[in-house]
Parts: structure tokens; C-alpha cells; sequence
């Protein structure tokens, strides 16, 4: 049928369908709902121009909306802003948010939109603009009963609250559903930004039961300090664990002994950066996935951990908060030694969860408290954990 190369065709797709295929044998999926779901069933590119702020440079902007599936309900996504944004990574994003939302029982389809900028050389009055411009692009296609932005890689609140105010102007009225993820003052939830760092540490608490792993006093290493990164570490560090090793963009720090995640986060929040932590051994990134641990954390990017560095891990037990940080020849190597991996599609399930209670928040104009908020996502993502543990199992 496909006598030409897709036009989403790229790694990360490449990996999320090798992924459903094996899936779909295993599970013995019907051939045409297989099919149906290797392909998005809609992609929205865009291309506009964009005026910096010395005003007479005009650069063109490329952005993406694709929502996998929509007969689950609205889709639901993030935007991430980033230089490898393409309509490939796009649809392979939008497909696994719509595993996780399966997984969690949620009312969605997966969604997943981006822009192809680094937004760390734009200004903010210019990141507001390209916001405010991409939402009008993408207008006709989102809505709360339609499909729902989030943060991801690269956007925040504040993106999300632009979003919000370009939709309601169109709109004449308020739509605090249009988006999740935005700042509380204006209908966010409590705890949606820890929200996916605390379903990693759910998953990782859980798996060590499973395991007859003790959490207290674990070893564990996390990949990336970003706002997952970030959470997953303090709150294992809360949960009793020993956070031995983290890192981010520019380097990794490692101390055997345990580092001092409050003290690590001041020190972040001053410096940008974990570079320079002081009583820490530095380490590089690569280096620090194969340090021997309990747990391993990649929360960075996809790709890290492949048939070349698989091998080489030396946990009991992996957590993936990344999307797609794994290939399908490292899966294969880690099954083979016995290493539990607890996977994307669950591990970081617990940011669309709380999405999804932040949605049912905005429609209702009724709010929760941030105690009522964890406990729901903790009793979701232990039932979720168990429902997937005894489909592996079988």
C-alpha cells in the first residue's frame, strides 16, 4: 500500500510503530485496527512569519498540532518547543500519549504539537508573540471539547496562559479548558507541575515493592534535571532513597554517599545549573546511565539508552521519564538480564492524569486541594501499575 515514504517518517516514528508492531503480535491485534493506529489520523503543519524584536528581522516558523486518535474523546497532548521538532517526532509523541491515556483509563486520544525554535534565544515578549501567533494557526483545531495543550519540553505555564487568552479573545468569553497545565490563578490545578515526577516515584515505589527492593536507602540515578528530573529526584529523596548521581544539559554530578537534593535544588535554582554542586564528583552524561545503582531514571530526552550502552547499565530496575528514551534492541538486552523496566507510557502517565483532573476542574469551576489531588493520581497509578504488571506477567 505505502509505495512512498511517509511523510511523518523519521526515528522516533520509526520506533513508536516497531514498538506497536511487536505489541500488536504479541497481543494478536486485529490487522485493521493495527494499521489504523500506525498512522496519525490527523496532522496540522503550519509555517508563518514572525518579526524579532529588532524589527526588521522577519524569520519563518514552523509549528505542528497532530492528534493520533480522536474517537477516544478530545486528544490530549503537550507542545514542546525545541530544534528537532518535526512532524515525525510529533506523530511518534502523539502516539504514545495515546497508550498512556488507554493505560490510565482517561477519556483521550493522544495529541502532540510543538514549535521548531530553541525558546532560550527568544525574549519573552517574543515568545509571546510566537505563542499568540501558532495559537491562532492552530485555532480551529483545538478546544476543550476538542483537543487539549499542555506543557512539555520547552513551554511552561506561562505559554499555556497565552494559549489560553488568544483562544478566549477568538472565543468572546473565557475557556479555562481550552489548555491544562496553566497557572492556578487562572484555573490551573494543584500539583499538575510535580505531577509526572511524583507518578515516576509511584512507579519506582511499587516496582521496588514488587522486586523486594527496599526504598529506603536505594541507590537511584536520574538522567535530566528538568521539572520531571527535578521532582522525581527530591521525592525519592523524600521517599528515603539515596539520589547518588544526577544530571543535566550541560554536565552530571555524582556522590556515592547520597547528594543533598534541597540543598542541590537552591543550588539550581541560583546557578542554572547541577555543574559545580560542591562536595560532588562530576560525570558525564553517558557515564553517569552506566554507574552502579538500584534505579535508573532517564528523564532527559529519547534515544539515551541503546544496544550499545544496554549492556553496560548496572541497576535492578529502570524508570522511564523521558518519552521514548529506550530502542527496542536495548529493551531486548535489558529483558535478557533481567533488569524490570517500568515503561514510558506508564511512568510519566501521572502529568495527562493530572491533566485530565485539571480539565474536569475548568469544566465544572470546581477545584480540589492539592492533598485530594496526589492521592487521587497515587490511587490511579497504583491500580494502572498493577494492571500492566499482570499483563507482562501473563
Amino acid at each position: 500500500m505505502e509505495t512512498r515514504t511517509l511523510e511523518w517518517d523519521t526515528p522516533m516514528y520509526r520506533l513508536a510503530v516497531a514498538q506497536l508492531d511487536q505489541t500488536a503480535k504479541l497481543m494478536g491485534l486485529q490487522e485493521n485496527l493495527w494499521h489504523r493506529l500506525r498512522t496519525p489520523q490527523r496532522a496540522h503543519v503550519v509555517s508563518f512569519p514572525f518579526r524579532r524584536d529588532s524589527y526588521n528581522v522577519v524569520e519563518t516558523v514552523f509549528g505542528y498540532r497532530v492528534q493520533h486518535l480522536t474517537t477516544m474523546g478530545p486528544t490530549k497532548g503537550g507542545i514542546r518547543y525545541a530544534l528537532d521538532v518535526d512532524l515525525g517526532e510529533t506523530t511518534a509523541l502523539a502516539m504514545w500519549m495515546s497508550w498512556k491515556c488507554a493505560i490510565m483509563n482517561l477519556p483521550f486520544g493522544g495529541a502532540k504539537g510543538g514549535l521548531r525554535i530553541d525558546p532560550k534565544s527568544f525574549s519573552p515578549a517574543e515568545l509571546q508573540r510566537i505563542t499568540r501567533r501558532y495559537t491562532s494557526e492552530i485555532i480551529d483545531v483545538i478546544g476543550p471539547d476538542r483537543d487539549i495543550p499542555a506543557p512539555d519540553l520547552g513551554t511552561d505555564e506561562q505559554i499555556m496562559a497565552w494559549i489560553m487568552d488568544t483562544y478566549s479573545q477568538f472565543k468572546g468569553h473565557a475557556v479555562p479548558g481550552v489548555v491544562t497545565g496553566k497557572p492556578i490563578e487562572i484555573g490551573g490545578s494543584l500539583g499538575r507541575k510535580e505531577a509526572t515526577g511524583r507518578g515516576v516515584v509511584i512507579c519506582m515505589v511499587a516496582a521496588c515493592r514488587h522486586l523486594g527492593i527496599p526504598v529506603e536507602g536505594a541507590r537511584v540515578v536520574v538522567q535530566g534535571f528538568g521539572n520531571v528530573g527535578a521532582v522525581s529526584a527530591l521525592l525519592a529523596h523524600a521517599a528515603g532513597a539515596r539520589v547518588v548521581a544526577v544530571s543535566d544539559v550541560q554536565s552530571g554530578i555524582h556522590d556515592p554517599r547520597g547528594i543533598d537534593l534541597p540543598a542541590l535544588d537552591r543550588w539550581v535554582a541560583e546557578h542554572r545549573t547541577v555543574e559545580g554542586f560542591p562536595g560532588a564528583e562530576p560525570v558525564s552524561n553517558a557515564d553517569l546511565l552506566t554507574l552502579p545503582c538500584d534505579v535508573l531514571i532517564p528523564a532527559a530526552i529519547q534515544g539515551q539508552i541503546t544496544g550499545a550502552n544496554a549492556p553496560q547499565l548496572k541497576c535492578r530496575l529502570m524508570v522511564e521519564g523521558a518519552n521514548g528514551p529506550t530502542d527496542l534492541d536495548a529493551d531486548r538486552i535489558l529483558a535478557q538480564r533481567g533488569i524490570m523496566v517500568v515503561p514510558d507510557i506508564l511512568a510519566n502517565a501521572g502529568g495527562v492524569t493530572v491533566s485530565y483532573f485539571e480539565w474536569v476542574q475548568s469544566l465544572q469551576h470546581f477545584f480540589w486541594s492539592e492533598d485530594e489531588v496526589n492521592a487521587r493520581l497515587t490511587q490511579l497509578m497504583t491500580k494502572a501499575f498493577a494492571d500492566v504488571l499482570a499483563t507482562a506477567q501473563q
